[in-house]
């Protein structure tokens, strides 16, 4: 397989979870087929804005927002806006890639990935698409039977999708700083000593229930021998006054540290003993790679509740727990932390079952099905 010379255009957007696997399998392919030529296309004011450049990758942009699936006026007046803008963001997937010329489009995810896979199709290119999630969402299902190539996170997917060609299980890609990361020196740096690290997070954001939950249980539990270390996201700020409020100060208790966001995750996952997160597809490819010990907390506010079905396929593999969001409270999540810390061996089957779900060649799979689909190969269904 040979990927010098072939033209790949990347479609990803909205979020990290969606744009970091894409430049990760494109950095992977850059780095052994230099001369590659590889185009992403995203939307002009998400993140992929800032991180595509940043990665030295042609970036081209297509305005494309998604449907509001809740029922207002605000829903309508939006859902109403995006339709109408529908038309335009065809005209404009058609028109890159008429200029492109690609042998391959890669639709990683996103809203922009729907015009550009379904005009490259229209326009005969061969398509290859990546389902994050253990339940497909609505565009690649839609694009599935008219794909050479379908590349999946979890296999469980191919449940849910119709296709022409077997889907390839290729994992996530996840970022080479976790997958280098030491435990031992990044305990170290984060002067641990021998205490437990609970790790919590609920996104960039930040998810009311859980900012709720881990309050309460550091509360209650904050004079125990661990530290607590909890992202509260750009909306959980107010978790610092409730804590100040029941007596814990912030500025004096070496066992609680509050942040908005975890910068440094390579560091803090690998040196987290139990880590508190949603199901997102990208955090879970962490959690595998590291093989760590989780509790996790669904979003139920997601499109088909592909969150739960994520967790679920960790937790029917004995490689992680879960608490429903609508189950959640502070004492119970204490407890549930608290007995994963008591038994040791419960903690070493979950972090090893973990481990074995992860994937870590995965950026190498992507590149050899778009190199197979690029050359018009067949692809056979991987397993790790």
């Amino acid at each position: 397989m040979d990927l010098n010379g072939k033209r790949i255009l990347f479609a990803a957007g909205g979020t990290g979870g969606h744009v970091n696997p894409a430049l990760a399998a494109a950095g992977y392919i850059r780095e052994h087929w230099p001369e590659a030529e590889i185009l992403f296309v995203g939307t002009p004011d998400k993140i992929e804005a800032r991180l595509v450049p940043a990665a030295g990758f042609a970036f081209k942009t297509i305005k494309i927002d998604g449907f509001l699936r809740k029922l207002s006026l605000r829903s309508i007046r939006r859902n109403l806006s995006v339709l109408s803008a529908l038309p335009a963001s065809y005209i404009k997937a058609g028109q890159i890639l008429k200029d492109f010329r690609p042998d391959v489009v890669v639709g990683m995810g996103g809203y922009v990935t729907g015009p550009v896979l379904r005009k490259a199709v229209r326009m005969g290119i061969p398509v290859a698409i990546h389902e994050q999630n253990a339940y497909p969402g609505v565009a690649n299902k839609a694009v599935a039977p008219k794909a050479g190539a379908i590349m999946l996170t979890v296999e469980k997917a191919a449940e849910h999708m119709k296709f022409k060609t077997p889907p390839v299980l290729t994992g996530l890609p996840v970022r080479m700083d976790l997958l280098t990361a030491d435990r031992e020196k990044s305990r170290e740096e984060l002067g641990l000593g021998d205490r437990p690290l609970i790790l919590s997070m609920g996104g960039s954001l930040g998810a009311r229930a859980i900012n709720a939950a881990v309050a309460e249980m550091i509360v209650l539990k904050h004079e125990s021998n661990c530290v607590f270390m909890h992202a509260t996201g750009s909306k959980g700020l107010w978790v610092k006054d409730v804590l100040r409020e029941k007596g814990i100060n912030l500025s004096n208790e070496s066992n609680v540290i509050i942040r908005e966001y975890i910068d440094d995750m390579a560091r803090c996952m690998s040196a987290a003993d139990v880590v508190i997160s949603r199901a997102g597809a990208g955090t879970l490819s962490e959690i595998q790679a590291l093989g760590k010990v989780s509790i996790l907390i669904p979003s139920p506010n997601v499109a088909e509740n592909h969150q739960f079905h994520n967790a679920m396929a960790l937790v029917s593999k004995g490689a992680a727990l879960m608490i429903e969001e609508k189950d959640l409270t502070g004492k119970i999540l204490s407890e549930k932390v608290f007995a994963l810390l008591e038994d040791k061996a419960l903690s070493k089957s979950i972090g090893e079952n973990a481990a074995r779900l992860s994937i870590p060649d995965s950026a190498a799979r992507i590149a050899e099905c778009i190199g197979r689909l690029a050359s018009g190969q067949k692809n056979n269904f991987l397993r790790s």
